[in-house]
C-alpha cells in the first residue's frame, strides 16, 4: 500500500485495496500502531494565493453543521432582542393612549422575547464556542502530522521553540478568534436589523444617527494598519522566547555546571523586554484609537436626542418611538465598543494564520516515491555506489564513497572526527537524500522504497539516545507497541538492561523522566538498544552506541550482541577498540572517502592513519593499540 497526498495540506490519503486480497504479504510489521483518536476532519486549503480566512474555509466547512447551528440559534437570538425595543415602543404608547389590553399583551410578549433571548443565545455561544475549539483540535492535529513528515534538513535550520510556539500560541490566537469572531458577527447583524427598524419607523431620523459612522470606519483602518505589524513582530518574539526556555528547560545539567544562571535568567530578561515593547506599542495604538472609534457612535445617540426630541416636541413621532430609537442607538453602538478588541484579535490572527502556513506549505523533501515498493524478504545487503552527499551543498561530507557489505557480515566503519562516519547511517536510513550516486538495500535504492519498511529494516542505535518521558516498557516497546512484557524482558536482557531495570521504584512501569535524564548515559543507551533489538532489523547500525557503558558492561553487551548479530548485517560505527573487534570488517574512512578496508590485524600491520585513529581512542580501553592489551587480542584471534 502506499500513501499519496491530494487535497488539502495535512490529510494524507491512503490509496484504497480494489480487490481486497492480498498476493504477497510482506514480513515486517508496522513501525507503530495506529494513533487511536479522531483524525482532522479536514486541512487548509493549498493555494498559496488566497487570503488566510479562506484556506481555512475548508476547515471551517468540516464543522458546517455546528456553525450552521450556531449561526441560525444566534439569528434568533438577536431577533428576539431586537425585537424588544420596537414592543417597547408599542408599550409606552399603550400607557400614555391608557390602552391596559394592549399593555398586557405587549408585556407578555416582550417576556416571550426575553425568554427566547436566553435559549437561543445559550446555544448559540455554546456551538459557537464549541466550533473554535474544534478547528483549534484539528489545526493541532494537521500541524503535528505535517511535522512528522518534514524532513530532518527542515530541523537543521529552525528552532524548536519557533515551531512550538506557532503549534500553540498561534494557534491560540486563532481559536480566539474563531470563538469570539462569530460572536461578533452577531453583533454586526443585530446592527444591520437595528437600522432595518429605525429606517421603518423613521428614515431621516436614522439617518442622522448613522452619521458618524464614516468616521469610525477610517479610524478603523488607521488602527488596523499599525496593530498588524506590531503582532507579527509579537508572535516572532513570542517564538524567540520559548526557544529560550525549552534550551533552558533541556540544558540545564549545561546551565548549572558552568554557573550561568544569572546570565541565562538576563538573556530571558532581554527577551521578555522586547516582547514587552511590541505590547506596549499596541496598548498606545489602541489607547489612542479605540476611545475614537468607541465615542463616535455616540454622536449618534446626542444627534437623536436633538432631532428625535424636537420632532416628539411637534408630533410628528411618538414618546414610544423615541425611546425605541435611544435603545436601537444603543444596539448599533456594541460592535463599535467591540471593534477594537475584533481588529486587534483579527491581525493578531493574521500573523499567526500565516506563520502556521509558513510550516504547512512547507514541502518534505524525504517522501516516498511515486511507485515505492515495500522491502519483502529482506536479505541485508547494502551497497553504497559513488555516494555524494554534503549538508551544505558547498562542504560535501562524503565524495564518491563506494562501500559493499554482504547480508550477514559484520563492518565496523572507523575514521577520524568529521570523515563522515554518522552520515553513512543517515544516508542508510534515508535520513537524507544523496547528491550523487546511491545508497542500496538488497539491489534496491533506498529511494524506491516505502520509508516504512525502509527503516523497519534498518534499525539505527545512535550514541546520544532519546528516551520518552513514558514508562521503561514503553520505551523498550517504542518500535513494536504490541510487544509482551516477556518479549520486552527478553530484549533487555539482551542488551544487559534488566538488571538495573528490577532495580527501579517500579520496575518497568518505572516512568523515567524528560529524555531519560533519571537514568545515567549508560543505562539510557542500553534502553535504546533493546528497543531497536525488540524491533528485530534485519539490518543494525550501532553508531557509537556503548560510548557511556562501562567496559565490563559492556563486554557483557558484546556476548549478548555476538548471537543477535548472526545472520544481520551489523554497521558499527566505531570508536572503542573493543567494539571494533565485534567486526569482521574494518573501513577505514578519509575525508567522505574509503581509505583502506579489511581485517584489524592487516590495517594495523599496513595502514599508519588506521594505527593514529585507534592511538586517539586509546584512552578508553585498557590495551594498547597494537592489540596486546588484556581482553583485545582473544577478541581478534582467529581474524
Amino acid at each position: 500500500m502506499t500513501t499519496t497526498e491530494t487535497g488539502p495540506v495535512g490529510i494524507p490519503e491512503l490509496e484504497p485495496d480494489q480487490t481486497g486480497a492480498q498476493s504477497e504479504i510482506p514480513e515486517f510489521e508496522p513501525i507503530a500502531v495506529a494513533a487511536q483518536y479522531e483524525p482532522p476532519t479536514a486541512g487548509i486549503d493549498p493555494d498559496r494565493t488566497k487570503g488566510w480566512m479562506k484556506r481555512l474555509m475548508p476547515l471551517l466547512r468540516a464543522h458546517r453543521r455546528t456553525l450552521v447551528i450556531g449561526v441560525v440559534t444566534g439569528v434568533f437570538a438577536l431577533a428576539t432582542q431586537v425585537a424588544v425595543p420596537a414592543a417597547g415602543r408599542s408599550a409606552v404608547d399603550a400607557a400614555i393612549t391608557g390602552d391596559r389590553r394592549g399593555l398586557w399583551i405587549v408585556a407578555v410578549l416582550i417576556g416571550v422575547f426575553g425568554l427566547g433571548r436566553l435559549v437561543f443565545g445559550g446555544v448559540n455561544r455554546f456551538y459557537l464556542f464549541k466550533l473554535g475549539w474544534d478547528v483549534e483540535t484539528d489545526l493541532r492535529a494537521i500541524m503535528y502530522q505535517h511535522l512528522t513528515r518534514l524532513s530532518f534538513s527542515y530541523y537543521d535550520r529552525t528552532q524548536s521553540g519557533d515551531v512550538i510556539s506557532r503549534a500553540n500560541s498561534d494557534i491560540r490566537s486563532l481559536q480566539l478568534l474563531l470563538a469570539f469572531g462569530p460572536l461578533i458577527s452577531m453583533n454586526l447583524l443585530m446592527f444591520v436589523m437595528a437600522l432595518g427598524f429605525m429606517l421603518y419607523i423613521h428614515p431621516w431620523l436614522a439617518l442622522a444617527a448613522l452619521a458618524p459612522l464614516p468616521g469610525v470606519y477610517w479610524f478603523g483602518l488607521k488602527f488596523r494598519n499599525q496593530v498588524f505589524p506590531l503582532s507579527w513582530v509579537t508572535q516572532a518574539r513570542m517564538a524567540d522566547l520559548a526557544t529560550i526556555v525549552d534550551e533552558n528547560v533541556n540544558g540545564t545539567r549545561v546551565v548549572k555546571s558552568f554557573a550561568a544562571e544569572k546570565r541565562q535568567i538576563a538573556l530571558l530578561g532581554r527577551s521578555a523586554q522586547r516582547i514587552q515593547w511590541t505590547n506596549v506599542e499596541i496598548a498606545k495604538s489602541r489607547s489612542r484609537w479605540n476611545p475614537i472609534i468607541e465615542s463616535l457612535p455616540r454622536l449618534g445617540t446626542a444627534m437623536v436626542v436633538l432631532y428625535g426630541g424636537w420632532l416628539a416636541i411637534e408630533g410628528i413621532v411618538s414618546v414610544g418611538t423615541l425611546l425605541a430609537f435611544s435603545a436601537y442607538v444603543i444596539m448599533l453602538q456594541v460592535p463599535f465598543r467591540m471593534a477594537g478588541f475584533v481588529l486587534m484579535q483579527g491581525q493578531r490572527a493574521s500573523a499567526a494564520a500565516q506563520r502556521i502556513y509558513e510550516i504547512l506549505d512547507e514541502v518534505p523533501e524525504i517522501v516516498d516515491s511515486a511507485g515505492a515498493v515495500d522491502i519483502v524478504q529482506p536479505r541485508g545487503q547494502v551497497d553504497f555506489e559513488e555516494v555524494c552527499f554534503g549538508y551544505n551543498p558547498e562542504t560535501p561530507v562524503l565524495d564518491d564513497f563506494n562501500l559493499h557489505i554482504e547480508p550477514g557480515e559484520r563492518v565496523a566503519i572507523v575514521g577520524s572526527t568529521g570523515s563522515g562516519k554518522s552520515t553513512v547511517a543517515r544516508l542508510l536510513d534515508r535520513f537524507y537524500d544523496v547528491d550523487g550516486g546511491s545508497v542500496r538495500i538488497d539491489g534496491l535504492d533506498v529511494r524506491d522504497v516505502t520509508l516504512r519498511s525502509l527503516r523497519h529494516t534498518v534499525g539505527l542505535v545512535l550514541d546520544e539516545p532519546f528516551l520518552f518521558s513514558a514508562s521503561v516498557h514503553e520505551n523498550i516497546a517504542y518500535g513494536r507497541p504490541t510487544a509482551s512484557r516477556t518479549e520486552v524482558e527478553a530484549a533487555a536482557s539482551a542488551a544487559q538492561a534488566h538488571g538495573f531495570i528490577s532495580e527501579l521504584a517500579y520496575g518497568y512501569d518505572t516512568v523515567v523522566g524528560e529524555r531519560g535524564y533519571t537514568l545515567s548515559g549508560g543505562q539510557r543507551q542500553r534502553i535504546a538498544i533493546a528497543r531497536t533489538l525488540l524491533a528485530n532489523p534485519k539490518v543494525l547500525v550501532l553508531d557509537d552506541a556503548t560510548s557511556a557503558i562501562d567496559v565490563t558492561v559492556e563486554e557483557a553487551i558484546h556476548r549478548a550482541l555476538q548471537e543477535l548479530m548472526a545472520d544481520r548485517t551489523t554497521i558499527i560505527i566505531a570508536h572503542r577498540l573493543s567494539t571494533i573487534s565485534l567486526a569482521e570488517r574494518v573501513v577505514v574512512l578519509d575525508e567522505g572517502r574509503v581509505a583502506n578496508s579489511g581485517t584489524h590485524a592487516e590495517l594495523l600491520a599496513t595502514d599508519p592513519h588506521y594505527v593514529e585513529i585507534l592511538a586517539r581512542h586509546s584512552d578508553d580501553e585498557s590495551g594498547d593499540v597494537s592489540g596486546n592489551g588484556d581482553g583485545f587480542t582473544t577478541s581478534w584471534n582467529g581474524r
